[in-house]
């Protein structure tokens, strides 16, 4: 085990291990169009009953419809290969947009999709039994949508969702099942830019890409 986070103290997230993104990016906005701005409030964000809980609250904020949270570990800890596992259950609502994910520490110099993002977990409210582990690349991104789906009706419960992340290949697993493999052949930096450390993201965006939501 090199790092591990059990959400065991309440009150703020620990700042040792998490950042809270709250300036918007160059484009004013925070991507895909979506409806939510970024707080660092703990009515956005808590550790709370051993749990780390990500709210999305309806109220207008800085020209968006919602508050929610978006927190990294850019520059605090980043990695290359492993097993991550993440103990999650899921929101209810039309619009909603969680996601446990990793972007790459390069980012900053070669820009997205170039750094590789790998979503170990996503899911929309608009269509809620069904989970989501994805994979960015410059290839997949311009040419082919690379990802795996599987369908979980109790997602309000807690599941594992989990990655097994290795110089050959990215499975992914939910409670030890798996149910997608990225192992592109041949390997080029245009399909495989997964040799470099990446960061931890954890968010819930709002009114994903077309869709809205009227949920509270």
């Amino acid at each position: 085990l090199v790092w591990a986070d059990e959400f065991n103290e309440d009150g703020a997230p620990c700042d040792n291990n998490w950042f809270h993104e709250i300036i918007p990016p160059s484009n004013g906005g925070w991507y895909n169009n979506e409806q939510q701005f970024y707080t660092d409030s703990r009515s956005n964000s808590i550790v709370e009953d051993g749990a780390l809980k990500i709210t999305a609250i309806k109220e207008p904020f800085e020209g968006k419809e919602y508050t929610s949270a978006r927190m990294t570990t850019q520059g605090l800890f980043e990695f290359r290969y492993g097993k991550i596992e993440i103990s999650a259950k899921l929101p209810v609502g039309q619009g909603t947009w969680p996601a446990l994910w990793m972007l790459g520490e390069n980012i900053n110099s070669v820009g997205w999709p170039a750094c590789g993002e790998i979503d170990i977990m996503e899911h929309w409210g608009h269509n809620p039994t069904v989970v989501a582990g994805s994979i960015h690349t410059p290839y997949s991104h311009g040419d082919t949508w690379t990802t795996g789906h599987v369908n979980i009706n109790d997602y309000t419960e807690f599941h594992i969702y989990s990655i097994n992340w290795t110089s050959e290949k990215i499975q992914f697993f939910i409670d030890d099942n798996l149910y997608y493999t990225y192992n592109p052949s041949p390997k080029n930096i245009e399909n495989w830019p997964f040799d470099a450390p990446q960061f931890f993201i954890l968010n819930i965006a709002m009114g994903c890409l077309l869709y809205t939501s009227d949920a509270a």
